[in-house]
């Protein structure tokens, strides 16, 4: 179930937990993960960000809409990698992040969406 981030303390308490998780599981995306949390607020349109609640915690799947276009950012366990896929978590990959992922890169792909 999405919930929507409409203020900055719900976001900063979503990335909390993203960077929590990342550096206990996720390592090769701990440093990045910060770098697309500040893309996606640069660029996202004036909709809400919405991010997945299971159980009553976050998870680290995450809905954008830029340029009219939905996004979601979701972390893939096999490869280690955030994927960004048009409209759903199951739609096609667009990119893929990790601390690899030079800065410069981001700033383009955010610019093409």
């Amino acid at each position: 179930m999405p919930q929507q981030v409409t203020d900055i303390e719900t976001l900063k308490s979503y990335i909390n937990g993203v960077m929590s998780r990342a550096d206990h599981h996720a390592g090769d995306v701990n440093e990045i993960s910060l770098a697309l949390a500040g893309a996606i607020v640069w660029k996202k349109d004036v909709d809400p960000i919405e991010v997945m609640v299971r159980d009553g915690e976050t998870k680290n799947v995450l809905w954008v809409k830029i340029n009219n276009t939905r996004y979601a950012f979701s972390y893939n366990h096999n490869s280690g990698e955030i994927e960004l896929r048009r409209a759903s978590i199951r739609g096609d990959i667009l990119h893929t992040f990790s601390n690899k992922t030079p800065l410069n890169q981001i700033k383009l792909i955010f610019e093409s969406l």
